[in-house]
């Protein structure tokens, strides 16, 4: 697949550009600039990935530079070809092209392998048999430092030996590890003697069983930046403790020295961004999968209706720095409405149909009303709607005995029918439980398109509707934030996260009233229903059965006054 980058968005200048700017002026890197995107294989891309993705990308765009995507494939036990199918997917969805630049940090094993031979040889690296518990317990605290390895001592020739062995599969896993001899009294923990080879006797998704030990992902990440010609190192603000070792490992080696610079990683409001408890979700079935529109993850997000040029300016429009915060989720929604407020086409779909019957309607007559498709894009045009004497409206949309505030259809009252007719309340008709079967109606024929009628009347609301007759029927899922606080992460002691969930985060209706365009959509499609909100064709979807996922609902007053107490108009 081929896509080509898009240009990057405008907007204000951050510190990460202003060091390329400056590293240009001084022809640093004599005037390249080279970034990369490295996720790793072991889970599905997410709402924060998206962040780094464009600015990497942007930025070397901006530049006229290059960005590859690298998966750091270092850990077989979590990594699997369909995380590595779906980053790829999800990284041309979001608008971007790495050409002939797809790299795995496993083309380097070899590489790897012969410069950690290169770190015993210079005695900066050896042989270790204590346990992972035993290396945890020699590692000290934050006030302490810790205790030498009682192996860190052994010759050159000893360890070169045992590294041999251990690459021949000679040893049982957890058994060994080759570690960097640095400072155990180091306040950074990361440079306390770290692990640079593990012993794991697992199949790899690439290179199957050539190798029974791999690199730490620490010691592989640098090195690979390095190999690439990677310039301007971009990363977030937990790698920020890790540059030293970075750092000191391609020192040692003596090869290219690529710049690592951090920033915040992105955290929304009522949203978790772990890869770990993303994963626990799916596993434990408290959503669909990894794509559920309900996940922050880019599958999901997409599969609910969200468009890559919304996700872009949401992650232009927040900025860089050097503390991580939290952003609130309604900026998120506000540029996906923006966008979606644009392309979307309009429809009128009844989700909760409340039968209307037009009694001065002539039975059998059918017309044809004009509808607009988007008032935001004339050269979208119009539409025909089709009218009948049997309609469909929201059930919310009226009221037996309606409230001070509530300008919606109720006995004796007039509204307006979107391109339809002015009608009036005549009567209810019930079922054998009280509740309202069918509401009854007149219309004046003078106000045909929703016009005004000539003696001038006004109506307070106008309401949409769907043609009984004409109307197709389908499934509408209404999601809502997956979690109930703002911050998920927080809980009372003994729970985990899990008990924050939102118990009403999905409702499905399954009786749905549409406009008999939407009956074969194609999936993917997007539209708003008018007064309802944005909504996006789900991939269950089939011939004459649409399913429809909301991807976002209309800003308006309404949600103001209720949250008052008071009843909408």
């Amino acid at each position: 697949m081929t896509t080509s980058n898009p240009e990057p968005a405008s907007g204000p200048s951050n510190f990460v550009r202003d060091i390329i700017l400056d590293d240009l002026k001084t022809g640093k890197y004599q005037g390249r600039v080279h970034t990369r995107f490295p996720p790793e294989p072991n889970g599905y891309l997410h709402i924060g990935h998206a962040k780094s993705i464009c600015l990497n990308f942007g930025l070397a765009a901006e530049f006229g530079g290059k960005t590859n995507l690298r998966f750091d494939d270092t850990n077989p036990c979590k990594e699997e070809t369909e995380y590595v199918d779906s980053i790829i997917d999800n990284v041309h969805w979001l608008g971007f092209d790495w050409q002939d630049r797809l790299f795995y940090a496993s083309d380097y094993f070899g590489q790897l392998y012969d410069w950690a031979v290169q770190l015993i040889q210079a005695g900066k690296a050896y042989v270790c048999d204590l346990t992972a518990d035993e290396i945890r317990q020699y590692r000290g605290t934050p006030t302490e430092p810790g205790k030498e390895s009682p192996y860190r001592n052994r010759g050159i020739a000893e360890n070169l030996d045992l590294f041999a062995r251990m690459k021949a599969g000679e040893f049982p896993d957890g058994t060994r590890t080759l570690r960097a001899k640095i400072d155990m009294a180091s306040p950074n923990f990361n440079m306390r003697d770290p692990i640079l080879y593990r012993i794991l006797h697992a199949e790899h998704h690439r290179t199957g069983n050539e190798w029974c030990i791999y690199p730490m992902y620490d010691y592989a990440h640098g090195q690979s930046d390095s190999i690439e010609g990677i310039t301007h190192s971009i990363c977030t603000l937990e790698f920020e403790d890790h540059r030293p070792l970075y750092d000191w490992y391609i020192e040692a080696i003596g090869i290219y020295h690529p710049q690592q610079i951090e920033f915040d990683r992105l955290n929304l409001t009522y949203t978790l961004l772990s890869k770990r408890k993303l994963l626990t979700l799916v596993q434990d079935g408290h959503v669909r999968g990894w794509d559920d529109p309900r996940m922050p993850t880019l599958s999901g997000i997409r599969r609910r209706g969200y468009t890559p040029e919304a996700l872009r300016n949401f992650c232009a429009s927040i900025g860089l720095s050097k503390t991580n915060g939290s952003i609130e989720l309604g900026r998120l929604e506000y540029f996906v409405r923006e966008d979606l407020n644009k392309r979307a086409p309009r429809v009128m779909a009844v989700l909760r149909p409340l039968k209307v019957v037009i009694d001065n309607y002539p039975e059998g007559q059918v017309e044809e009303m004009e509808a607009i498709n988007n008032p935001e894009d004339p050269a979208a045009g119009t539409r025909k709607v089709p009218f009948s004497k049997v309609l469909y409206i929201e059930q919310d949309d009226f009221r037996e005995d309606p409230p001070k505030q509530f300008f919606r259809l109720s006995p004796g009252r007039e509204v307006r029918l979107r391109y339809g007719y002015f009608i009036t309340c005549t009567g209810v008709v019930k079922n054998a439980s009280g509740e309202i079967a069918e509401v009854h109606c007149t219309y004046d024929p003078a106000t045909r398109g929703g016009n005004a009628p000539p003696d001038g009347r006004k109506v307070k609301a106008t309401i949409h509707w769907v043609s009984g007759s004409q109307a197709s029927s389908g499934e509408v899922r209404l999601y809502d934030n997956l979690f109930l606080k703002e911050d998920p992460g927080q809980v009372e002691e003994g729970q985990d996260f899990t008990a924050n969930l939102n118990p009403k985060s999905l409702e499905v209706l399954t009786d749905c009233k549409l406009e008999s365009v939407l009956a074969n959509v194609e999936p993917g499609a997007r539209y708003q229903f008018e007064r309802l909100g944005y909504f996006c064709v789900d991939a269950d979807s089939a011939p004459g059965k649409p399913v429809f996922n909301r991807t976002v609902t209309l800003k308006d007053a309404w949600a103001k006054i209720e949250k008052r107490g008071k009843q909408p108009k």
